[in-house]
């Protein structure tokens, strides 16, 4: 991951903090994306990067023009975009349908499909032009086999799982790759009762080497 320039969304979560190590001790450039910027910051000065390595950018992904401007920020700063880390969570469920409240069903379209489509309307062009790039998504079980109670989530994450694969057909063949871990339960107190991050950043360095490139619109499970 020597010099590559990884993008990484929900970048101030407990996933995102262990992500954004991760790629930054492999020697890639990062740009940290998340809703506040204190945070980022605070994320930042932990990395310890050179100034030239980092760039955070507070952004509501549900705005369309915001998301645009950042992928046009990171282009400026580093020239290229290669890979493309969509870390936002969130989950509202147990109830039926006839239970769920139609806020709480929105809500979840946002969260999980309107985000992703902002992300990859605004980057895969920027992707598409190197010729090589990855672009990877943590998702659920839920979004294939979905809990009697947990619908509205389902339907965000199957979304989010549909958007990606579409561009990994998109993309076939041109060295851009599209793959969703599905991971039932981050356990980052390593309880041994889901799948450790440690586990989740393995997956994700490979999927994102070289040797990966034929591995694309997968969906990895990690449960």
């Amino acid at each position: 991951m020597n010099d590559r320039v990884v993008v990484i969304t929900g970048a101030t979560g407990r996933l995102g903090q262990v992500t954004a190590r991760a790629f930054a001790e492999q020697g890639a450039s990062l740009a940290l994306i998340s809703t506040s910027q204190d945070k980022l910051d605070a994320l930042a000065d932990d990395l310890n990067l050179p100034a030239d390595k980092v760039l955070t950018r507070a952004v509501n992904l549900l705005d369309s023009e915001a998301v645009e401007e950042t992928a046009k920020a990171v282009f400026a700063k580093f020239g290229r975009v290669e890979v493309l880390i969509h870390l936002i969570g969130g989950w509202v469920g147990g109830k039926t349908i006839a239970e769920t409240d139609a806020a709480d069903f929105k809500f979840m379209l946002d969260q999980h499909a309107w985000s992703t489509f902002h992300l990859l309307h605004a980057f895969a062009p920027k992707l598409a032009a190197n010729n090589w790039g990855r672009v990877i998504a943590v998702s659920s079980p839920s979004a294939v086999n979905t809990p009697a109670k947990s619908g509205a989530y389902a339907v965000g994450k199957a979304a989010e799982e549909t958007l990606l694969f579409t561009l990994a057909n998109q993309f076939k063949g041109t060295g851009v790759t599209a793959n969703v871990i599905q991971v039932s339960y981050i356990d980052v107190e390593n309880s041994g009762k889901g799948t450790p991050p440690k586990e989740i950043i393995s997956a994700m360095l490979y999927l994102c080497s070289d040797e990966a490139g034929k591995v694309n619109g997968t969906r990895l499970p990690l449960y």
